[in-house]
């Protein structure tokens, strides 16, 4: 056996068979040659030869595209574009399909040339490799953690150091866009699964959250429902007497009624409507569990998800309606096997926000803060004009802007066709859909959105579409990227390496014992400098953001003036039902126009609007761009010069350099996650004054209720503009909160790392030697290092 055939196994999941591979003496060679007969005797179990089977097909249509792609090279032939593949192949090229394994025939060697290229781009060949020098040194760091005795106090360090290696990283991509814009269709196009999400004229459920991501654990494609609580479900049954007959709230919940009781509702309780007859297909409901559902294709999953996630359509037949139980779920979560975009990328299928469910409600704002990109979906006809889509955009510019993480947006146009004169050409749509996007400039940067204009049908047929009409395969790259498998691999070699220098220093450098206390001085003497500008860093900007939010508050009657514009509106004819749906909701309602009404925000606004350009300054959502300005990428306690100075010691030293490197990508998590809770406290103090404004509004009915419930509101915030200073104190309390955390967990991280580096030898004789591995990590970490300088320049 050599390495090829070791790394392959591990990578695909079967170290258990790597002695029996490595017994029969299979090399690399030999690995291609491997028929069906021979790899029944080589793995006997059923479940991971199909898995070594399907990897090994994958492997040999990747060789033998890559080959050729070089004949081609070499013969200077013209390069073949993307998607111009002759007609009678079309049908061949169905989803899921790759390139055969042992013959070409029927396709000329031009085609299998673009769909090679299609399948394996630069950017997954390079994932592929960074992919293998993972597995190995996953494999030695494990091999590492088994030898090492955890009974002392230098051994549990280390093993906990090891285990600590392993981050699950997962990007979050929402999609936005109304019911019937196509993002079933473009998930389903992106992934290249045709019948992966249902997609059709069934009307969608307004309150579904669907996630999409790997399915990293069997070859089956799974959903896992979860559903609201019980309570939950009793308090929206009585809340229906609280509507009035026409209005949008009493339409929408009718229709929940009417797909999980079908005409039963009319004439029982509540109570009689949490009986458990009416959840016997559901029991997870009322366990409060969440449901499995396991199937062997995409379509089937497709099909025993409608009832979860669409409503259903009426019965003509006069038979007994379907039970529809989309009215119970919070978030269905669909993995699919052997998918590689997804392997780090979770795409999230967001309905519209405003929902009258707390816990919906909750989900879907803790998701939109914590997307990466933003994708807004809008047919290419109406996407410079769809209401829906900029309104997403104007209302959630707080969620996924200072009080968010996002990156990125893209605009994607939809149902695209070239050759339908009815399209819009693409070049325009594009142009009209960026002159939209100046209105918001101020709101978002001009340089994080991009406009794709894409038809998911044309690509999962494999149409004779030309990349710059159809825009899949940018969407596809810009995935394979957020996958970023060389950061995932930077990060863990960078801590193998540390780690495997730790341990060969504690155990071999024993001539360092008496020069370790020299060396702490100094490491202990560097660190309290560096807190002290970490502190004044944040210090500074507390002052900064505690000036702005005083001149925020001074300027509270701008808020008010926003507040009065909305409440104003009473000569229009729905005005009354609209205000009376927002009070209902704690001033959060989405209308069916599209329009987002949140008078929460509306009212903090004016506290928002004064820290904005600094908050974005402070705390840029791109981490690289360094928070605080950049105060934390700064921090070192400068090892480098004391590696000159203090060789015996160097390894350990070694070891505190990847430390550092460590916990200040740590610490940027911390950073990321606390400037959420920090800008969006502002508006959650405002929500939490108002609240018992809500409350009292939502009681009014009877002549005049428009005019007492606007009294009502108006005369609150006028009583209650303390609200202001208090959200301000808030603040400046969680900025606080924020500055005590980050100096702790640097001082404590540092001092132990350095303790027990520098002070255990004593604790190190029964260290495994790990020189040979330590070499193997450093060449990777050598390598890694050297292609991250050769990108940056």
């Amino acid at each position: 056996m050599d390495d090829f055939v070791r790394n392959t196994l591990l990578e695909w999941g079967l170290s258990d068979w790597v002695e029996k591979f490595k017994d029969e003496q299979i090399n690399a060679e030999s690995l291609y040659y491997l028929d069906d007969r021979e790899i029944d005797i080589l793995i006997p179990k059923a479940g991971p030869r199909v898995i070594f089977k399907n990897n090994l097909k994958l492997l040999k249509e990747h060789e033998e595209a890559a080959g050729l792609v070089q004949e081609e090279q070499n013969s200077n032939q013209e390069p073949i574009v993307f998607f111009q593949l002759e007609q009678e192949h079309e049908e061949a090229a169905d989803v899921g399909q790759v390139l055969p394994s042992t013959s070409s025939k029927g396709k000329r060697k031009s085609d299998l040339q673009a769909e090679s290229l299609k399948c394996f781009p630069a950017a997954k060949r390079r994932c592929d490799s960074d992919t293998r020098i993972l597995s190995e040194v996953k494999r030695i760091m494990k091999q590492i953690k088994d030898q090492i005795n955890d009974k002392e106090e230098l051994g549990a360090f280390i093993k906990n150091k090891i285990s600590d290696l392993e981050i699950n990283k997962r990007e979050l991509v929402g999609v936005f866009g109304r019911t019937g814009a196509g993002k079933s269709s473009l998930i389903n196009a992106i992934i290249d699964e045709k019948n992966l999400l249902p997609t059709g004229s069934i009307s969608a459920c307004t309150s579904v959250v669907i996630k999409v991501e790997a399915n990293t654990r069997s070859l089956k494609y799974e959903a896992e429902i979860e559903f609201i609580k019980e309570e939950e479900w009793h308090d929206e049954l009585w809340s229906l007497k609280t509507y009035k007959k026409g209005d949008d709230d009493y339409r929408d919940m009718v229709k929940k009624l009417s797909a999980l009781y079908g005409d039963e509702w009319k004439d029982k309780s509540p109570e009689n409507l949490i009986e458990p007859k009416y959840f016997k297909n559901i029991p997870e409901f009322l366990a409060s569990k969440r449901k499995s559902l396991n199937c062997d294709t995409a379509q089937e999953l497709s099909q025993k998800l409608r009832i979860y996630t669409k409503g259903g359509p009426k019965q003509e037949d006069g038979s007994k309606a379907q039970q529809w139980f989309w009215p119970l779920v919070k978030s269905v979560t669909v993995r699919v096997p052997h998918n590689e975009l997804l392997q780090h990328v979770t795409l999230v299928d967001l309905p519209g926000n405003g929902d009258r469910n707390k816990s919906r409600n909750e989900m879907w704002k803790q998701i939109v803060v914590d997307c990466s990109t933003v994708w807004i979906v809008a047919e290419i006809t109406r996407a410079a004009s769809e209401v829906e889509a900029w309104e997403i955009l104007k209302s959630a510019h707080g969620l996924i802007g200072n009080g968010g993480q996002c990156q990125q947006i893209h605009f994607i146009c939809t149902k695209s066709d070239p050759a339908d004169d009815r399209v819009p050409n693409n070049k325009e749509a594009k142009e009209e859909v960026m002159n939209e996007f100046q209105e918001l400039s101020e709101q978002f940067s001009d340089k994080g959105f991009k406009v794709f204009t894409v038809s998911a049908d044309e690509f999962l047929k494999r149409k004779r579409v030309k990349e710059d009409d159809n825009e899949i395969p940018k969407l596809q790259d810009f995935l394979q990227n957020l996958n970023d498998c060389h950061s995932e691999t930077i990060n863990y070699v960078n801590g193998a390496y540390g780690i495997l220098s730790l341990i060969e220093g504690a155990r071999c450098s024993k001539a360092g014992v008496g020069k370790a206390d020299d060396v702490c001085k100094v490491l202990e003497k560097n660190m309290r400098e560096e807190l002290d500008q970490v502190k004044s860093a944040v210090d500074e900007a507390i002052k900064d953001f505690e000036q702005c939010l005083t001149e925020g508050v001074k300027n509270s009657k701008t808020s008010e003036e926003r507040l009065k514009f909305f409440l104003d509106r009473d000569q229009e004819p729905s005005f009354f039902k609209t205000l009376q749906a927002v009070v209902r909701k704690d001033g959060i309602h989405q209308t069916k126009k599209g329009e987002q009404i949140n008078l929460n925000t509306v009212l903090a606004s004016c506290l928002t609007d004064s820290i904005d350009e600094k908050f974005r300054k402070t705390f840029p959502n791109d981490v690289k761009g360094g928070s605080f300005n950049g105060v934390i990428s700064r921090f070192s306690l400068d090892t480098n010069s004391l590696i000159q100075k203090y060789q015996d010691v160097k390894l350990q030293l070694i070891f505190l350099q990847t430390e550092e490197d460590k916990i200040k990508t740590k610490l940027n998590k911390i950073i990321l996650k606390g400037k959420k809770i920090i800008y969006n406290s502002l508006t959650e103090a405002i929500e939490k004054n108002m609240k018992k404004c809500y409350e009292d509004a939502r009681k009014i009915s009877g002549n005049g209720a428009l005019k007492k419930m606007r009294k009502t509101i108006e005369t609150h915030v006028s009583l209650n503009r303390n609200m202001y200073e208090d959200a301000k104190k808030t603040m400046l309390e969680k900025m606080n909160e924020l500055m005590m955390i980050i100096c702790k967990e640097l001082k404590e991280t540092m001092d132990h790392s350095i303790k027990l580096s520098l002070k255990a030898s004593a604790l190190s004789e029964s260290l495994p030697d790990v020189s040979e591995h330590l070499e193997t990590v450093q060449q990777h970490y050598n390598e890694d290092l050297l292609h991250t300088v050769t990108a940056e320049t």
